[in-house]
């Protein structure tokens, strides 16, 4: 029999055949490895498309904190405030009055503690100091809302969010104590400077503003003091009922 295999003429043609297919196979080898490596990087590149679309959402829709309209009317009493102004204007009250916090504080947390703690109240609405049953059923409409609003964000964020929000309620915190006794005393001053036009809307009395707004002391004793003497005491018996 003839060994066509083991002939001189066709040895060569089969080890440039196994040699080409050799070629074939790492190039193949390779073309894989960079189809890989293409396709890890559009994975990563429509994971952070998806994570700022997430962003933006979210960012969109707290947007519509400018539409909850608050009790308080502004210094010239001609309109209420929204929820957006008061949350800008805790902002500013942090920067600027954080020297009268009762302990030190972390002035960037809690400027982002109040920025966002009446993020819930786009679904939840706002509920009036003095509103003893809208009171009552707060916790539970706010905790709704957070649930669908905090998670628009991407999950690490949403998580924190939360945290912070959770931080701000439990009032346990300095920064927490603090962010708290601004957004107390932030009403006071703006009933005061618009002559108590809420307070006579809503014929509130003595007693239910000190029940509400003593806590800042926790937060900053010195602007309790200075809320009663200038902003609470001039309005007794004019625009805020002595009982």
């Amino acid at each position: 029999m003839v060994d066509l295999i083991n002939m001189p003429q066709n040895k060569n043609c089969i080890g440039t055949l196994i040699y080409a297919l050799q070629e074939l196979s790492l190039k193949a080898e390779r073309m894989s490895q960079e189809d890989r490596f293409i396709c890890f990087g559009m994975v990563e590149k429509e994971k952070k498309m998806e994570r700022l679309q997430q962003q933006m959402e979210f960012i969109a829709e707290v947007d519509k904190l400018k539409q909850i309209q608050r009790q308080s009317y502004l210094t010239d009493g001609i309109r209420k405030e929204n929820d957006a102004e008061h949350s800008w204007h805790l902002a500013m009250m942090a920067v600027f009055l954080s020297e009268y916090a009762k302990e030190q504080v972390d002035v960037l947390h809690v400027i982002s503690m109040v920025l966002i703690h009446d993020l819930v109240e786009i679904d939840a609405g706002d509920t009036y100091a003095y509103d003893t049953e809208g009171n009552k059923s707060k916790r539970e409409r706010e905790e709704k809302a957070a649930e669908r609003i905090f998670h628009l964000l991407p999950e690490d964020q949403a998580e924190k969010l939360w945290e912070l929000w959770e931080e701000f309620e439990e009032n346990e915190t300095p920064e927490a104590n603090f962010a708290n006794a601004l957004d107390r005393i932030q009403p006071i001053l703006l009933n005061h400077k618009s002559d108590g036009k809420a307070w006579e809307e809503h014929q509130v009395q003595l007693s239910q503003i000190l029940g509400r707004n003593a806590n800042i002391e926790k937060g900053a004793p010195k602007l309790w003091e200075y809320a009663m003497e200038s902003l609470i005491k001039p309005n007794i018996g004019k625009a805020i009922i002595d009982k």
